[in-house]
């Protein structure tokens, strides 16, 4: 099976692309390359005889239907998206662009195409679309999202990745693309761009610097180790009905201050410095929306695929926290490039403009 992943150079798309070359398909990973993307992703990987990398942006029809008219793949994983939270509150106009409009011409491509193949070819042609449990809004204290909760997004960033879910479904109902969508919980493992809440934490224990937590801590997330994700996502793949959802979760429920305690005290033994790495730790004024709660319910994809996590979240944080610590070329040469930490999902809106989606 030859499969165009787009976003492949990104956190959980280039976990996808190593696991799937790793199983023997061949893959075409197809990125922007934005500032999240990082080929040293996929070093090692990288010169497989089954991959192949083209830089394509997902808006531009014409760098779309170039790949599928080149590679002919089987089926399209569709990973690329703008996706973090703190950027959309700063700068909602590329996730409307990239997450909404990109998606919007990846299905017309995916349609065109499909509609030029025959045979064997077409009845096992798939568009399978990753999402995020955050469209379904926030949890209380207790109940679980499940494939039928009503969405409810509560920032930009979820906003339009509802949106791009919706195009899908509809693009499934009315033109008969065969299509299969899956909502994941928060992914964590190595190769997470340090803008995120455990890189952050791990390289700010590692310098001594203030770890902030956002609020009083007590957001609950479910934590999902990104090579179990991509297991999952590569199952769903092959064997999810068509027109269906599933949801996939790590059964890894965490207040993120206690996550941050135990990234701290992970620190504490392979990296010791004069005090405990847990005296970093600062509350800092909270970002807008911030939901309380996501918790998935992942027992459709056990009861009809078979599968189950099996990375604990003691166990990944373990694994993600010495691969950080083993990694500084990886984390500094996205330094070099311009990263500065600075923190994001704060806007003030006094000086606030408004723009309009790129094209």
């Amino acid at each position: 099976m030859k499969i165009l992943i787009t976003g492949g150079a990104g956190f959980i798309g280039s976990a996808v692309v190593r696991t799937a070359l790793d199983r023997g398909l061949e893959v075409v990973n197809f990125d922007k390359l934005t500032y999240a993307a990082n080929l040293d992703n996929l070093k090692g990987w990288s010169d497989n005889p089954g991959y192949t990398f083209v830089k394509g942006d997902i808006c531009v029809a014409s760098d779309v239907k170039e790949a599928f008219e080149e590679h002919q793949p089987d089926a399209i994983m569709h990973l690329a998206a703008e996706s973090h939270v703190d950027r959309s509150i700063d700068g909602p106009s590329d996730f409307i662009e990239t997450n909404i409009v990109g998606t919007y011409t990846l299905l017309e491509n995916a349609r065109a195409y499909l509609d030029g193949l025959t045979g064997e070819r077409k009845k096992r042609f798939r568009f399978h679309h990753v999402s995020t449990d955050e469209v379904y809004g926030a949890l209380g204290k207790t109940g679980y999202f499940v494939e039928e909760t009503p969405y409810r997004p509560n920032s930009p960033y979820s906003a339009s990745k509802a949106g791009s879910d919706f195009l899908v479904r509809a693009w499934g109902e009315t033109f008969k693309l065969p299509v299969v969508i899956s909502n994941c919980s928060n992914n964590y493992g190595p190769y997470q761009f340090p803008e995120k809440l455990i890189p952050v934490v791990v390289l700010a224990a590692l310098e001594g610097r203030k770890i902030p937590v956002y609020g009083n801590g007590k957001n609950v997330r479910d934590w999902l180790y990104v090579d179990d994700h991509a297991d999952a996502l590569l199952l769903v793949l092959e064997k999810g009905r068509n027109g269906e959802t599933y949801n996939i979760g790590g059964n890894s429920e965490k207040r993120n201050i206690d996550l941050v305690e135990s990234i701290c005290a992970l620190m504490d033994k392979l990296s010791p410095q004069s005090s405990a790495h847990a005296d970093l730790i600062e509350y800092v004024t909270d970002r807008p929306g911030h939901d309380l709660r996501y918790a998935i319910d992942a027992s459709k994809i056990e009861q009809e695929l078979g599968w189950r996590p099996t990375t604990s979240v003691d166990e990944g944080l373990s694994k993600t926290v010495e691969w950080y610590l083993q990694n500084e070329w990886w984390w500094d040469g996205i330094r070099k490039r311009g990263f500065d930490d600075k923190r994001l999902g704060v806007p003030s809106m006094a000086g606030a403009s408004v723009t309009s989606p790129k094209g």
